[in-house]
Parts: C-alpha cells; structure tokens; sequence
C-alpha cells in the first residue's frame, strides 16, 4: 500500500504547492509563532529552486547541468520544508484543521492511533552513481519494496562520519540526517571524495520516538 505523503512529485507541482504553502504562511506568521528566519530561508530556497525549474523545463537552456541543478535545488527545498513542517507546524497547538488545510499540510484525525516504536532497525542500500553523492536507501527488514518503511514509522534517521579507521561506536556518527521517504541524498564536497563513510539507520515513529540503530556499514564516497 503506497503511504499518504503531502508534498507533489512532480517538480511543477511541487513548485506550485509550495507558492501556495509560504503564500499562507506569511499571512499567519505570528499567529502561528513561525519563525521569520526560517520563512525567510525557506522562501529564498523557493526562488532558487523556481528559477533553476524554468531554465531545466526551457529547451534553449535545458542541459545535464541545469537539470542536474534544479534536482539539487529541489531536494535542499523540499528537506527544508519537511522539518519546518515538522519542528514548527505538526505539534503547534496553535495551528488549526483550516490552518493545515491552507498550508496543504496533513489534517489531524480526531482519534489518535498508537503508533509503535520500531524493534527492528531498518534495512538499507547505497547508491554511489554519482560523484558525490551517496543516495542511501532505507526499507523495512524482509520488504520487497526499497521504499517501505513499517507502519507508524514517520521515517528514518542516518547517523554519518567521515572516518579514518573502521568504528563499532554509534556515538562516533557525529552527524545526523532525517528524511520521512527513502531515498536520502547525502552531499560531499570534492575533497571528501574517496574517503569512506560510515553510517548506520534507525526508524523514528510519529511520536519521534527512535527505534534500535542499525549495524554500522561503510561506503567509499564517488
């Protein structure tokens, strides 16, 4: 069963959602204590990203390097609007069903299902196709599909380090990412390419309740 998810898969969608989503936005600022920096930041990512949309969309200027520029643009926009939506918006008292309505962003059941902390760790693969980047992809353990994660699970967290030897230590994954949908895009500079990165996965629930890490696997950055 394919999980609900709010934001658009088309790109031009994507786009038009979210013109609407900080058109909203802006005129319930301080009504919902949204921080205007974060706004800020959010819609100058929304500008970026509409500009390299056209110029990828425009046949004259459509090139490997805009469209590859526009995917970049989209997936920063899209993880930004994600946690704004999750650290400012989800759980605010202060935003109501016809909030959530306008903004486009999920409305609450009037009951509250349990949802389960994870026992199992998620399963995973790595993409390194392209120079740097390493796509990494979560699943639930004995799913057939790449993309599942177990019910009642919000998404999943990555905890990385670029490291010099092996390490058996979770807390040696200083850096940490969240993304609700497989994949997740992790983005090195030039000069970290042929080091190897360590990571390792763990789903988080509804509640962000965290379930057990998993076991810490190693990947050569392209």
């Amino acid at each position: 069963m394919k999980t609900f998810d709010y934001i658009p898969t088309n790109d031009r969608q994507f786009f038009q959602w979210v013109v609407v989503f900080l058109n909203y936005l802006f005129n319930a600022l301080q009504r919902l204590m949204f921080p205007n920096e974060v706004y800020n930041s959010l819609a100058g990512m929304r500008d970026d990203f509409g500009g390299k949309l056209d110029a990828a969309e425009n046949p004259a200027t459509r090139t490997k390097l805009t469209v590859q520029a526009k995917n970049d643009a989209r997936t920063a926009l899209e993880r930004a609007v994600r946690q704004a939506v999750k650290e400012y918006l989800t759980y605010n008292h202060a935003v109501t069903n016809e909030d959530r309505d306008g903004l486009g962003i999920p409305i609450h059941k009037s009951g509250r299902t349990p949802a389960p902390v994870a026992t199992d760790p998620p399963d995973s693969d790595v993409d390194t196709s392209v120079l740097g980047h390493v796509t990494v992809y979560a699943y639930e353990k004995g799913s057939n599909h790449k993309k599942a994660k177990p019910a009642g699970q919000h998404g999943f967290e990555t905890g990385w380090a670029i490291l010099d030897a092996p390490t058996t230590e979770w807390s040696d994954l200083t850096h940490s990412s969240f993304d609700t949908n497989s994949p997740l895009i992790l983005s090195f500079e030039g000069h970290d390419r042929g080091k190897t990165l360590y990571y390792a996965l763990r789903w988080e629930n509804t509640r962000g309740e965290k379930g057990p890490w998993s076991e810490i696997k190693s990947v050569i950055i392209p």
